[in-house]
């Protein structure tokens, strides 16, 4: 393989947004009389904002929802997220991320984002990384979310590379399953790494130096 550039999933690699979900989904959950914990909010990782919603409804009793209500309800649980994503500062972004990043770069490496989330740019800007990437392909410019390949191959296209020619970095199954699926190599961190499902599962991020000398 002739690596030349790296794409990362954004929430859990670069930096953590976990909790945030959390609370957020947790909050409209409550509201809606519907049992949501930790593990349900698990399957919710790397998906898309309206799938994450039916998956928590899964439960749900009530009325029925119509789209508009469903619409009103992601909305509501995305404003709630943005306003606790505020909280965020470059300090949210770990010496190991960045001093890592740095040498990647310094490799004559592209980097990019392939993130299903469509607040990467307020992330990325929150934790002082707004112009960092080379390229930022996310929730904004695709229809299919992960384990569907298409933000990472976006995120390839905008590097004006192939996907042979790529490393995707995931922490989360179903972004696994999504770079598979587009023909790339993996590097998975956290659960998808204790899961075995990359080609190369790290113990920590700064690990991908020692992946990158062997591609």
């Amino acid at each position: 393989m002739n690596l030349k550039g790296i794409i990362f999933d954004l929430d859990g690699v670069i930096c953590s947004t976990d909790e945030y979900h959390y609370q957020a989904w947790k909050k409209m959950a409550d509201d809606l009389g519907v049992y949501f914990d930790r593990e349900i909010n698990n399957r919710l990782r790397g998906v898309s904002r309206m799938e994450s919603l039916n998956i928590i409804l899964e439960r749900y009793t009530g009325p029925a929802l119509s789209q508009q209500a469903l619409t009103d309800l992601a909305t509501k649980k995305n404003e709630l997220y943005r306003t606790l994503l505020g909280q965020m500062t470059p300090a949210d972004l770990t010496h190991e991320v960045k001093t890592t990043l740095d040498t990647l770069r310094s490799l004559g490496l592209k980097l990019a984002i392939g993130s299903s989330s469509k607040n990467a740019p307020f992330i990325l800007e929150r934790i002082g990384l707004a112009g960092y990437f080379d390229a930022v392909a996310d929730g904004n410019c695709i229809q299919h979310s992960k384990p569907d390949p298409e933000v990472f191959l976006k995120a390839a296209q905008f590097l004006d590379l192939a996907p042979a020619a790529c490393l995707v970095v995931e922490d989360a199954v179903a972004g696994a399953q999504a770079g598979h699926a587009g023909g790339f190599a993996v590097a998975c961190v956290g659960d998808a790494a204790q899961a075995g499902a990359g080609d190369y599962n790290l113990t920590g991020f700064a690990q991908l130096l020692d992946v990158v000398q062997t591609l």
